[in-house]
């Protein structure tokens, strides 16, 4: 199989190329030899795409009715198999808004085996951009992928900009798509579908019979969990999900092999922990909960302090374990990071590549691209690139016999004064923390920080997840909260888009729901207005999600630079609010909430009356029912 030659136009980045106009991103995703912009065809070259049959737009409109009879019995359905597939990958969910294209493994997700619509379970979402947004923040969560099912070009259309999401983040998601081959809805149904997201997932596939589908969906799960982690798509034509399977079986599944560090590597880096007179492990992103057990492990063994990412994202080094923090001494010996540089030896995965590197090569069933060696900065001459999560357990048994009694007992001896240390750095950590929630406690419009300090109290005895992004809300849970859990927080907007929160606040209260957890969603109000239909899916699935609204009501940041703006050019700041505010009329989230059947209260501006709110709705997520708040709140 050829490789695609790489694309010669000048590079855009990532805002060009989302605002290139619909035209221009149509033609970049053209074989070689088209043309390659919109600026550069001609009438006589531009493709042209006829308009829908009125059988067809009968067909995607609601118009059509299934047959009268039924002209056969299929007692055998590949689609059932499809469904036992998932089943033996462990998905648990599968999301989606429901399309034609599809109909035939949506029937059977509910209704195929002993126990129906388990594992999977069918999620109903009222917009494909969440439902691709909940197996974000579901893979987030528990490092493995679910299913976000879509409706043909339509649907991945809609979704496009949580799969390009997805991708930033390099999460775990599997998006199956409908295609409906029969019907060939000219409107809606592209020859090749995947190519619409190509430059942002990591693997695609068509199968062509439903062997190879049932193939596709686990070589898809390969895919999506193998370091670089990403989206990946298999397009499902809707024929074959209806086909009699005959003597067709699953066949067996191969997990993924992941690579780590080689013994002799393991062995040397043993060697240097055990030797160091004052070792730091720098821990970053791991891929699930299980590799940050054994990175705990690790830094017990050798009696390392530990450099955490715990509060900026997920699956990081728990923030208050006795060796996390600086140590009682800054004048490092060695130095090794787990998916982060550092200055002796950093262990780092492979990244993805950036939306210019398009360099393709056939693999099985779908194309996959080529990934970076290396996302990072190389710290050093021994970088390795290998998945970290992978290399631990070699690691760990390499230190364990490689230590003697002697370094047994000054890791021992050094363990006891880093905790020392390290818990006298929190202690001051969180005064300061504290000390800065105090300015602005009693005013109205509510301070954010007053949300994070009366928030904690309610729930630090609980098993809890931060699911929102932070950056707007002035992330006071850093250290005024115990990030110590692999999902503690799940990090910001990996492509820096709105409209993410919410969707993916309600693929982690999915995690959450039978894990007696509960999810906090601090809701920035702009955000929000994007998919407000996943308070509908928290309601329909009951979901234990708090949403506690940051209404500032504007897009302040875009209210601050045409403040600044105008007042450059001298024109004064008084029609800044045009277009950058919520207001004429104001939004009432708790209306909106009701709406959707959610239960909440607000608006609270008065702060005295913050702490009582906050606590009915721990109570109500406690009982397993989302609730929503809404606060005004000081812009930042």
């Amino acid at each position: 199989m050829q490789k695609t030659p790489k694309d010669t136009k000048p590079k855009l980045s990532r805002r060009e190329f989302l605002g290139t106009g619909a035209a221009a991103g149509a033609a970049s995703l053209l074989p070689a030899g088209q043309v390659s912009s919109a600026a550069e065809s001609t009438a006589a070259e531009r493709p042209v795409l006829a308009a829908p049959s009125a059988a067809q737009m009968a067909r995607e409109t609601g118009a059509a009715r299934p047959p009268a009879k039924i002209d056969r019995i299929v007692h055998k359905p590949v689609s059932d198999l499809m469904v036992q597939v998932l089943r033996d990958l462990q998905i648990e969910f599968v999301a989606s808004n429901p399309g034609s294209s599809f109909e035939g493994l949506q029937e059977s997700i509910i209704n195929y085996g002993e126990t129906p619509n388990v594992m999977p379970e069918f999620i109903s979402a009222l917009h494909e951009e969440s439902a691709v947004d909940m197996a974000h923040g579901y893979a987030r969560c528990e490092g493995k992928p679910i299913c976000a099912l879509i409706q043909g070009t339509i649907g991945l259309q809609h979704a496009a900009m949580a799969i390009y999401q997805a991708f930033c983040g390099q999460a775990p998601v599997i998006i199956l798509v409908g295609r409906d081959d029969k019907h060939f809805l000219q409107a809606h149904t592209a020859d090749d579908v995947a190519a619409i997201v190509r430059p942002y997932t990591k693997w695609d596939a068509h199968p062509k019979t439903p062997a190879e589908t049932l193939s596709a969906i686990q070589e898809a799960y390969r895919q999506s969990v193998t370091p670089p982690c990403g989206p990946v798509v298999v397009v499902l034509d809707s024929e074959i999900q209806k086909e009699d399977a005959g003597t067709l079986a699953v066949p067996e599944f191969v997990p993924p092999a992941i690579a780590g560090i080689s013994q002799r590597q393991a062995e040397s880096i043993a060697a240097s922990l055990l030797k160091a007179r004052n070792p730091r492990l720098h821990v970053g992103r791991l891929r699930t909960p299980e590799g940050i057990k054994l990175a705990v492990r690790l830094a017990e063994e050798v009696g390392a302090s530990v450099d955490t990412r715990a509060t900026s994202g997920p699956m990081s080094f728990p923030q208050r374990h006795p060796l996390a923090g600086p140590g009682d001494n800054d004048d490092y010996d060695f130095e090794l990071g787990l998916e982060r540089p550092a200055t002796h030896v950093s262990i780092v995965g492979p990244g993805l590549r950036t939306l210019d590197d398009r360099d393709i090569t056939g693999v099985n069933l779908g194309v996959v691209r080529t990934p970076r060696t290396a996302q990072h900065k190389p710290a050093g001459q021994n970088d390795i690139v290998a998945d970290a999560e992978a290399s631990l357990s070699l690691l760990i048994d390499a230190v364990h016999r490689q230590r003697t009694a002697s370094n047994a007992q000054v890791v021992r001896s050094r363990t006891q004064r880093y905790a020392n240390a390290n818990h006298e750095a929190r202690v001051a950590l969180v005064e300061e923390a504290v000390e800065a929630a105090r300015a602005g406690w009693e005013a109205s419009p509510i301070s954010l920080a007053r949300i994070y300090a009366e928030l904690w109290p309610l729930i630090r005895e609980l098993d809890w997840c931060l699911a929102s992004p932070s950056i707007f809300s002035g992330r006071h849970h850093v250290n005024l909260w115990n990030h110590d859990k692999p999902y503690s927080y799940l990090g910001s907007h990996p492509a820096s888009a709105l409209g993410y929160g919410l969707g993916a606040s309600a693929g982690a209260a999915l995690a959450a729901r039978d894990r007696n957890r509960i999810v906090l969603n601090i809701q920035g109000d702009g955000d929000f207005n994007y998919t407000p239909g996943a308070m509908w899916t928290a309601a329909h699935h009951k979901l234990p999600m708090l949403t506690i609204m940051h209404n500032n009501r504007a897009w302040h940041m875009e209210l601050m630079y045409l403040q600044y703006t105008a007042g450059v050019r001298g024109r004064g700041t008084d029609r800044a609010h045009i277009g950058t505010t919520f207001r004429d009329p104001y939004i009432d989230y708790a209306k909106l909430a009701a709406g959707y059947g959610v239960q909440g209260e607000g608006p609270i501006s008065d702060p005295e009356l913050l702490g009582p709110a906050l606590a009915r709705g721990v109570a109500a997520v406690q009982n397993g029912e989302p609730y929503l708040i809404d606060v005004l709140t000081q812009p930042r």
